[in-house]
């Protein structure tokens, strides 16, 4: 049975971490990051607070520990809707940039 653990951070959480998000902590030596372990689903946040459920055969996240997570891909895709698409790009930039790729889904909605 998982037990529940509260990461407070001193800076504000990534805004786009919602409850349900899976957490994972990567363990930093020497500045180098490891392999991230899966640490549990997220149950509960503040601007700087994050409560998790965790293992509890898992070791505990240190404060040097990188914390980061993953949204599940099934609830948060998207796509565009409709018969067109207008896109901008701008460069804010004062030196020259270059554009690599564009990508973009396009499916027939209705026939």
């Amino acid at each position: 049975m998982p037990d529940s653990i509260e990461m407070t951070f001193s800076s504000p959480i990534n805004s786009s971490l919602q409850v349900g998000d899976t957490i994972y902590k990567s363990v930093v030596t020497d500045g180098v990051a490891a392999s991230p372990l899966e640490l549990g689903a997220c149950t509960s946040l503040t601007s700087t607070v994050i409560t998790c459920e965790i293992p509890t055969t898992l070791a505990r996240p240190t404060s040097t520990d990188f914390i980061l997570f993953s949204k599940n891909n099934k609830a948060n895709l998207a796509s565009l809707n409709g018969y067109f698409a207008e896109v901008e790009m701008k460069n804010d930039s004062t030196s020259k940039i270059e554009l690599y790729q564009v990508g973009s889904d396009v499916s027939e909605s209705s026939k």
